[in-house]
């Protein structure tokens, strides 16, 4: 049983930077594609950004194209989004995805709430 779990979540100034890490247990990640998500109130939630497992290959919501970046530690089975000049547009639950394939998400964590105040 796979089991993603998100931190690094919280309350940051627009301008500001936050790093989410998402650990993987009982799966290693070294050959799994993986993805962060989005939810705002009252919306659906959304693709943010993607990375192949080899790492060669990432994709980026326009809304975060230069801001936002991720990266795979395959040692430490953990994938980090991190995150730059936040706005308040920004503020969201963000959720880590990992599929076998990329853009087949199959496994999902539980969120981490970022808020960004301005």
């Amino acid at each position: 049983q796979v089991r993603l779990v998100e931190s690094g979540g919280g309350l940051v100034q627009a301008g500001g930077s936050l790093r989410l890490s998402c650990a993987a247990f009982g799966r290693t990640l070294s050959r799994t594609a993986m993805g962060w998500f989005r939810q705002a109130p009252g919306k659906e939630r959304k693709f943010v950004i993607g990375i192949s497992w080899t790492g060669d290959n990432t994709d980026y919501a326009d809304s975060v194209k230069g801001r936002f970046t991720i990266s795979r530690d395959n040692a430490n089975n953990t994938v980090y989004l991190q995150m730059n000049s936040l706005k308040p547009e920004d503020t969201a639950v963000y959720y880590c995805a990992a599929g076998d394939n990329y853009g087949v998400w199959d496994y999902w964590g539980q969120g981490t709430q970022v808020t960004v105040s301005s």
